[in-house]
């Protein structure tokens, strides 16, 4: 079923466990994620991000991932992620996309949260929940890499103030995380984590999932955060899978495709798992 995030992270922040955000650019991506949920019987976020759109355009995604949403056994959120326009926004939001994240992070704190804001305002009219992000999340790598990742860091006292002026339903936060492959073993502000949890009181979202330790999720999920975003993962699962599959001697697209989703579908039970949500649709 459909639902919005709310819908899944309420429930997690009130039980101490996670809900997995899975970004899906294809069809196959998005089977390999609802289908195992499904399995698992378990709630789940999917979607896609504006850096992704080169893959396949938001229209394209909502085409495939909304219906599957409103088929499935499972609480399903589709969440349009990382949107860096107000127009991006508008957009998921006539699609039927059920939660957004305006991600104005890298504007001065004013600015993030009146545009935050705004958005807001309009979501909520329409029943679609809203992820804001103060601080700043970057790159392990390219543009997005940050010389000094702590100055960017989320401030508790700020964020208190930010979660109760823009009225968001949960908050991404810049903790020693980073997205794409981690060249060194992150190390994680737990502490920071748990106070940001106190002062706001909102669900917690962790970018940059992918590559982190058991441990590390674990820790984590009991100090606060309620939503962990992974797509690295699963991309190179799924390429793996491709891979298996042309060695055990498949000729086609269409004999490919079963080993790229049954590859995907192990990592997102991983997860699942590991997030404490088996069992909480």
């Amino acid at each position: 079923m459909l639902v919005t995030m709310n819908d899944v992270l309420l429930p997690a922040k009130e039980g101490r466990y996670c809900v997995g955000f899975f970004n899906a650019v294809n069809v196959e991506m998005a089977r390999a994620v609802i289908e195992t949920a499904e399995e698992l019987c378990a709630p789940v976020m999917v979607g896609t991000a504006e850096i992704l759109l080169c893959a396949n355009p938001l229209e394209r995604v909502a085409e495939y991932l909304i219906p599957m949403a409103k088929k499935a056994s499972v609480p399903v959120c589709v969440h349009y992620d990382h949107a860096l326009t107000f127009e991006k926004c508008m957009e998921a939001l006539k699609l039927g996309f059920s939660s957004v994240m305006y991600d104005c992070s890298t504007e001065d704190y004013e600015t993030n949260l009146e545009k935050v804001r705004e958005v807001v305002k309009i979501c909520h009219a329409m029943g679609v929940t809203v992820e804001g992000e103060l601080g700043h999340v970057g790159d392990n790598e390219g543009a997005g890499r940050l010389e000094n990742p702590s100055d960017y860091f989320t401030d508790p006292v700020m964020a208190a103030d930010f979660v109760k002026r823009t009225g968001i339903d949960s908050l991404a936060v810049a903790v020693g995380n980073a997205h794409g492959d981690y060249k060194f073993p992150p190390k994680l502000d737990f502490e920071r984590i748990e106070t940001i949890a106190k002062s706001t009181g909102l669900p917690l979202v962790l970018h940059g999932g992918s590559g982190l330790s058991d441990d590390d999720f674990r820790i984590a999920i009991e100090k606060g955060i309620c939503k962990v975003n992974i797509f690295t993962d699963i991309d190179k699962a799924g390429k793996a899978g491709i891979e298996e599959g042309l060695k055990n001697g498949a000729k086609s697209m269409m004999g490919l495709i079963p080993y790229e989703i049954e590859a995907m579908k192990k990592v997102v039970a991983n997860k699942i798992e590991l997030f404490g949500s088996v069992g909480k649709a």
